[in-house]
């Protein structure tokens, strides 16, 4: 069981809801206990980032696998799909550079409304386990809980999967302990795009605490 601490609320009527925002690229098992988690205690809206420029979403080598799969992995983990909702709206639309500076970028609050428009419930909270991420969720008045750092992380997810291909079978990894079962068949049937991201150029750069692909900045 996860070590939260839960948001303050009076018992409601009806069960409270929880936003979970993040890239989820690839799903991991971590991913699917704080889900899990969340989903026995709230009312759940996923909402996985996505960049787009224009109606295409750009696809890098640190956000290969694009929102459509990765939906696609939250759903094959979920006990049930009653109280869970993935949804799109988490969308940085390009140029990106209008959601910067942070807080002080009328589009960042527009970007927080966007999500916060789906829901339903009275009282909801934001789950995270980055501290500096839980401030500014505070800061954007999404009332954050407090959790742990999750445990597995995409990133060493994604760099086993590419060191696998750069080192053929020499390079395998155990990548599939780190993601559910399901989501290790969703990964081997798009591998085109792990091959893809692990021979190409990493197209993004990060700046005040946010990575943003290069194409589509400005």
């Amino acid at each position: 069981m996860l070590s939260v601490k839960l948001f303050w609320f009076k018992k409601w009527e009806e069960m409270p809801a929880a936003i979970y925002l993040g890239h989820l690229n690839p799903m991991t098992k971590a991913h699917e206990d704080v889900i899990s988690f969340l989903q026995k205690e709230y009312n759940l809206y996923v909402f996985p980032v996505r960049f787009l420029k224009g109606n295409a979403e750009i696809n890098t080598r640190s956000f290969p696998f694009p929102y459509k799969i990765r939906k696609a992995m939250i759903e094959s983990v979920l006990n049930s799909n009653d109280n869970v909702k993935i949804l799109p709206d988490y969308a940085f639309l390009s140029p990106f550079i209008k959601y910067l500076p942070p807080i002080v970028s009328p589009y960042s609050w527009m970007l927080r409304n966007q999500i916060v428009k789906n829901i339903q419930e009275e009282t909801f909270i934001a789950y995270t386990g980055d501290r500096i991420e839980r401030l500014a969720l505070k800061i954007y008045r999404l009332h954050p809980i407090k959790a742990k750092r999750l445990k597995i992380s995409s990133s060493a997810v994604k760099n086993m999967l590419y060191h696998q291909v750069i080192q053929g079978r020499q390079g395998e990894a155990h990548w599939q302990d780190k993601v559910p079962e399901k989501v290790v068949d969703q990964i081997i049937d798009n591998w085109e795009i792990v091959e893809k991201f692990a021979k190409s150029p990493d197209l993004t750069f990060k700046t005040m605490g946010i990575k943003f692909p290069k194409d589509g900045f400005i």
